[in-house]
């Protein structure tokens, strides 16, 4: 996918050294991206993260992820800082929302943006708001917190499903691979009653997704993640609608830190925000 859009940005898709620069400039806004997020986030549509270049030069980048034929999820929308202002990032834009065609497409912007998304067709669904601070925690001793290994994958794709607009398990296969990332499940009698994933970032570590029950669940989760930041900031970013989860990371020594506002163009998704103590990513969903 390969256009001249009309203010001469050619816009392509990102090699996996763009996506690296994409991420490195989403460090720049503050947005404290994990160290090892990019192949990952390849994995979830290869060809869904467009760069703009301007006389062979990238200025502007955009994430436009398909999630099946339903679904789809904007980010990563930079245009680089000396440059904003002039139009660039409208015409990469567009690309991602032609590249989505008629899904239902979601973001999470930052809220000076909101009233554009709006003009586009978004509408607010809810704040996304990252908590971080430096809990002290110990790792509980429950045997009902179980590392993600092969023999729950599978399990744990089925548990997350409707938490999630649409399919995502080549993002989720990845996501849940250790590597820079722990992932933990609450398995009792049998089954899956939660899971979250905690991954180290530029700076400190960041758990999400953390799905779960009810408040019990996620708190015994939420700890044995923290842990295993050793001391280090933790930040968790949660629906606001969720009181619990708010209770949760308040408990837990964490307090505001940045918002975004969860829009939708088209028909909204019921998702179960009450079991919502941590979306995946602002990036991806």
């Amino acid at each position: 996918m390969t256009h001249d859009a009309p203010d001469g940005l050619t816009i392509r898709v990102m090699t996996r050294h763009d996506l690296d620069r994409a991420i490195d400039w989403a460090a720049g806004e503050g947005w404290n991206p994990g160290l090892k997020d990019a192949g990952c986030f390849r994995a979830a549509d290869p060809t869904g993260f467009l760069v703009g270049d301007l006389r062979n030069e990238p200025v502007a980048a955009i994430s436009a992820i398909r999630y099946g034929d339903t679904f789809g999820f904007l980010g990563l929308y930079i245009v680089r800082s000396d440059l904003r202002g002039h139009g660039l990032g409208v015409s990469l834009w567009q690309a991602g929302m032609a590249y989505l065609e008629d899904r239902v497409v979601g973001l999470d912007g930052v809220v000076a943006q909101q009233a554009n998304y709006t003009r586009s067709g978004f509408v607010l669904a809810h704040r996304n708001v990252r908590f971080g601070g430096m809990p002290q925690v110990e790792a509980p001793r429950d045997e009902r917190l179980r590392i993600v290994g092969p023999g729950l994958i599978e399990a744990v794709l089925a548990y997350d499903r409707p938490y999630f607009p649409a399919p995502r398990e080549a993002f989720l296969r990845c996501w849940l691979t250790p590597d820079t990332r722990t992932a933990i499940a609450f398995v009792e009698d049998g089954t899956i009653k939660g899971y979250g994933v905690i991954r180290a970032c530029r700076n400190g570590h960041k758990i999400g997704p953390l799905f779960a029950h009810g408040r019990r669940e996620a708190e015994a989760l939420f700890q044995a993640l923290a842990a295993r930041a050793a001391g280090q900031p933790v930040f968790l970013d949660l629906p606001e609608a969720n009181r619990a989860a708010i209770g949760l990371a308040a408990d837990h020594g964490l307090s505001p830190v940045f918002e975004t506002a969860r829009m939708y163009r088209g028909t909204r998704p019921d998702l179960p925000l009450a079991q919502t103590y941590g979306i995946g990513t602002f990036e991806l969903g």
